[in-house]
């Protein structure tokens, strides 16, 4: 990239991993607030930029992509998924889309098992007993909660960080069954000692049901008031793919009815949630702020990726980990 630095917008201080070497390279607008960029900042900032740094926050649509110009070389997305980019509207254009893919399967699968064993041991229920001052002996009935070894999980969606959370089920003892668009490689069965069934199937028969899927037009809404029905008066939902995966208000019925036994969730719809939100009154509902890639060393490896995508992108070569590698097509 000789001459004048490339210009660029990222749309948040990320990990100095990522930020020294765009630093370097470009001629970087960084935004330092903690808040995403207002619509209006962000169409402003990115008019004329040679590359955009997004995260999951900002909306690349068509609106944006016009308001930077035909010079646009690259989007490089601060994720791995991606339903915040008009994929379509970037691969019309030839543009790259880059994203952050692997390197946080097993941080992902580490916070669904911390979340699913919290919910089950009812241990933020416990803490918040302690501090008020509740605790003023044992007792045989105290906050019984489920026993994870010997249960039934049900993974909905089975891909990488699917399968790593099924890895962890087998270190407890668990029946695994999992559903997914289309059934594992038969090996991948056999390792994991998993059995492919109807959603409905795993539902019902599931102590606890982890979501791993993509947010798209099938899967939202995928867990909706008639599903929630289908399962266990004792079962534990633990939601860390995307927040409308799950109907919310249906699943607060479920949950104050007691339909379901509890819920944890890393994603909402809508996201952040809101402290006046219903499911924040409910004592078996756990939420925590979209936090399950938030390790150091992932969040300074995904910054590495976004980076790595950015420059070669305005380089003119091959994104590492392209979204769309339909634009490297010949036409």
């Amino acid at each position: 990239m000789a001459g004048p630095k490339p210009r660029v917008f990222v749309a948040r201080i990320i990990p100095e991993d990522g930020l020294a070497p765009i630093r370097e390279a470009c001629d970087a607008d960084i935004w330092p607030e903690e808040l995403p960029p207002p619509r209006e900042e962000l169409l402003r900032r990115v008019a004329g930029v040679d590359g955009l740094l997004a995260l999951l926050t900002d909306r690349v649509d068509a609106e944006l992509l016009d308001r930077a110009g035909p010079q646009l070389k690259v989007v490089s997305n601060y994720a791995v998924g991606f339903d915040n980019v008009d994929i379509q509207a970037c691969t019309a254009r030839r543009l790259p889309v880059g994203n952050t893919p692997g390197v946080l399967t097993d941080t992902t699968a580490d916070l669904a098992w911390a979340l699913l064993m919290a919910a089950a041991r009812r241990i933020s229920e416990g803490d918040r007993y302690v501090r008020a001052d509740r605790w003023k002996t044992w007792g045989p009935l105290l906050l019984l909660g489920s026993d994870v070894h010997g249960a039934t999980i049900g993974i909905v969606g089975f891909g990488r960080i699917g399968q790593a959370v099924a890895r962890r089920a087998q270190g407890f003892g668990m029946r695994i069954l999992y559903h997914d668009l289309a059934r594992a490689p038969e090996a991948a069965e056999q390792e994991f000692g998993a059995s492919f069934v109807p959603l409905e199937r795993l539902l019902a028969e599931s102590d606890f049901v982890s979501l791993h899927v993509n947010l798209t037009d099938v899967t939202r809404g995928l867990i909706n008031r008639e599903r929630l029905a289908l399962m266990r008066p004792h079962a534990v939902l633990v939601n860390t793919s995307r927040g409308p995966v799950i109907d919310q208000p249906a699943l607060h019925d479920a949950l104050r009815e007691r339909v379901i036994g509890a819920a944890a969730l890393d994603v909402t719809d809508p996201e952040p949630m809101t402290g006046d939100d219903p499911l924040l009154e409910l004592d078996n509902c756990l939420v925590v702020p979209h936090i399950a890639s938030a390790s150091y060393a992932t969040r300074g490896r995904m910054a590495e990726m976004a980076a790595a995508n950015l420059l070669a992108g305005l380089r003119g070569e091959r994104l590492p980990t392209p979204v769309n590698p339909e634009v490297y097509e010949a036409t």
